[in-house]
């Protein structure tokens, strides 16, 4: 933790370093992330000398809350989409790309 900083952010880092800890994060790892998370409280919070545009302008980690995990996700896979076509007996599935065997199964 930086010097200056207030027994509230002491406290929270420790809260964020154990929790990623019994997530089984590295002590390393979990250092790093707890102190970027209060670096990035204390930025918004005007706590700090310096802060970067986004750790003002972005949304709060503890707002966010994992809205942004999965943002990429693709839906199902392939071999699961091979796998409910073989349940359907759909003819060709074996030789069918991903998107052909959306078709097939009416995706």
């Amino acid at each position: 933790m930086p010097r200056g900083s207030s027994p509230k952010r002491e406290r929270q880092y420790e809260h964020i370093k154990d929790s990623e800890l019994e997530r089984g994060a590295s002590k390393q790892r979990a250092e790093e992330i707890a102190a970027r998370t209060v670096n990035k409280e204390r930025a918004r919070h005007g706590e700090s000398k310096t802060a970067s545009r986004s750790s003002v302008k972005d949304m709060s980690s503890a707002k966010r809350g994992g809205q942004r995990s999965h943002s990429g996700s693709q839906g199902p896979t392939k071999e699961q989409l091979y796998n409910e076509a073989k349940k359907r007996d759909i003819h060709g599935r074996s030789t069918m790309t991903k998107k052909e065997l959306e078709r097939a199964l009416g995706r």
